[in-house]
């Protein structure tokens, strides 16, 4: 895992090293192992490496592959053993035992459909000296990031947003961004962020960068293709794939030369990554238990540490548990902020930082990860909703039912989360309640289209997880885990991301992903195997809540420093006093502290 970064200059000024160091140098956390830089005129190429794959010098970065190719590469490709042999039965000789020069050399073989042939994480770029092109690819689910800045001068691009800033001074917020940030509570929809002019490059997406003409192409080179063998299954047929697929999947993400770990929480997800990787490391010879890393809570009500207890027990695997006190959330409060670059959703994301800094304190620099799941196994309440939308009254009404049993609400509320998940206007009407904050000519330029379109998916199971995966869940997840894990230089791997197992996954018959009112219910089924129905058959669903009652209660420091805000009071039509929902008077805070540290303005 690394951070890559580049520089074009259109007008044919020389690239300088010492801008590249300066890009580098905001990506150390990234890779603190290695550096590198490459300049050939008006392009600059620069590399941070952690190693993680042949730890030697050999496979440092920018790589070359004879005076042909010269690439930055920030990921993993997991399965480079089986293209490595494959692609020295065509002649080729490595001199490293990296998937570096695997993803290079594969590049120079099959030119940009090499792309199809990775299961892995990625975010690289490859300088062509014969086409003169840059080939630019981020990954099928866009785990590892890709932004750039380009105007009539330059094209700059970097693993992080700090790095281009160093080169670019961008201070203007893109105000649609933020306001459907603060009202729809949701950021990463489309490939703009929160500073104009800065994009992402979208998952499953290549950029294509010609440097003579300076013209720029985008183009998708992956969906999720819908296998109806799969579908046909029966529910014993569909759990043998499931588990098997799964088992492939960690062997892959069990690739490294270094200390690999585990998160484990009280729930479902993580269990089932510790207990096959366990499973396939107690295989090999040499054995060294997993160790399985816990955040826990001062909150009894959201803490996990005694659930994924039994897990690790039940397991037998080693089990690190540290629960952060108030003063560690206050003193690492604004650094947090300035290393996710944009505003996020809620404080649980500093939980998952405590987790990755204990991950770093025990030397482990691999961390397998659960993110995912519930994206591919209909494990959000939204997704009961969608369920029911195909039943029929009487079915609903039992549905109703069983949602109100495993989620702990009432038939009131379970009625009202239906409402509101399949009915637009519902939505809608939320929202603009929600809005009313806002001076009339902001509130104008939310776009509710995406929120009819997501509501229109809930007819199609299929759309819907495809929809939430590519634009209107996973991603944000996916960044705040990368910035979390990256910021400790632990390589995060996502086992239910392998893209041959979301496939699967998404292909299963719906009716073994929701059953007896159980969400993830295949999950559950191959999980009774390995541990007591007290974690497998578990109706807590907390994921990482933080106790944001001990750690940052109400004050009247909170409400002055939404006030002194620039942005916020141009945006909103009054002063606060108080705001009772606790979720958007975090944001509202998180949109005045991040405008202080990247010094932020807002057009009027």
């Amino acid at each position: 895992m690394c951070g890559i970064a580049g520089i074009v200059y259109k007008n044919h000024t020389m690239v300088k090293e010492e801008a590249l160091r300066m890009m580098t140098d905001k990506m150390s956390h990234r890779g603190p192992d290695a550096e590198g830089f490459f300049i050939k005129e008006n392009l600059g190429l620069g590399h941070r490496r952690l190693s993680i794959i042949d730890t030697s010098e050999s496979a440092n970065q920018p790589f070359f592959l004879d005076d042909k190719h010269v690439m930055v590469f920030n990921g993993a490709i997991y399965n480079y053993i089986e293209l490595r042999k494959e692609l020295e039965n065509y002649g080729y000789l490595f001199k490293s035992a990296s998937d570096t020069e695997v993803l290079i050399a594969s590049y120079d073989y099959w030119g940009e459909e090499c792309i199809k042939k990775f299961n892995g994480m990625w975010s690289f770029v490859i300088f062509d000296s014969v086409k003169n092109k840059l080939f630019c690819s981020r990954d099928r689910f866009g785990i590892k990031p890709f932004y750039y800045f380009v105007d009539d001068s330059q094209f700059i691009f970097a693993s992080e947003i700090k790095p281009i800033l160093e080169i670019q001074k961008v201070e203007e917020v893109n105000t649609k961004v933020l306001l459907e940030y603060l009202i729809v509570n949701m950021s990463e929809q489309s490939e703009q962020t929160f500073f104009k002019n800065i994009l992402k490059l979208p998952a499953s997406h290549n950029l294509i960068y010609d440097l003579k003409q300076h013209s720029i192409s985008i183009y998708k080179y992956y969906d999720i293709e819908f296998k109806k063998d799969i579908n046909d299954l029966n529910l014993e047929e569909a759990g043998e794939v499931f588990e098997k697929e799964f088992e492939k999947s960690i062997k892959l993400r069990l690739r490294s030369d270094v200390k690999i770990g585990t998160a484990l929480s009280g729930g479902l997800d993580s269990a089932y990554v510790a207990a096959i990787a366990n499973k396939i490391l107690a295989e090999e010879e040499n054995y060294e238990k997993l160790t399985a890393i816990t955040v826990g809570s001062i909150d009894e009500a959201s803490d996990e540490s005694k659930l994924s207890d039994i897990t690790a027990r039940a397991l037998g695997i080693k089990h690190d548990v540290v629960t952060p006190k108030s003063k560690e959330f206050h003193h690492t409060f604004e650094e947090v902020i300035f290393k996710h670059e944009e505003p996020f959703g809620g404080i649980s994301v500093y939980m998952q930082k405590f987790l990755m800094k204990e991950a770093n304190g025990l030397g482990i620099k691999v961390l397998l990860d659960g993110q995912g799941a519930d994206e591919i196994l209909l494990g959000y309440k939204s997704y009961a909703v969608a369920y029911m939308k195909n039943q029929n009254l009487y079915q609903k009404i039992k549905q109703l039912h069983k949602i109100k049993k495993h989620y702990s609400i009432s038939l009131l509320e379970a009625g009202g989360m239906y409402l509101y998940f399949s009915l637009f206007f519902m939505r809608k009407l939320r929202l603009k309640m929600r809005g009313d904050i806002l001076k009339k000519q902001y509130s104008g330029l939310i776009d509710f289209k995406k929120i009819k379109g997501v509501t229109k998916s809930y007819k199609d199971i299929f759309e819907l997880q495809k929809s939430e995966i590519f634009r209107d869940l996973l991603p944000e997840l996916l960044k705040w885990e990368d910035k979390n894990s990256m910021s400790y230089s632990i390589e995060s791997r996502l086992p239910f991301l392998d893209y041959n197992f979301v496939e699967v996954c998404l292909s299963i018959n719906n009716k073994f992903k929701i059953k007896n009112g159980w969400s993830k219910y295949i999950l559950r089924k191959r999980l009774e195997k390995y541990l007591p129905d007290q974690i497998t058959y578990s109706t807590r669903k907390i994921g990482f809540d933080a106790p944001t009652e001990h750690w940052w209660p109400r004050s009247q420091n909170i409400i002055e420093t939404i006030n002194n805000s620039k942005i916020i009071q141009e945006i909103s039509k009054k002063k606060f006093n108080f705001i009772n929902d606790r979720s958007l008077e975090w944001r509202l805070y998180n949109i005045a502290v991040w405008e202080k540290l990247y010094n932020m303005t807002i057009e009027k």
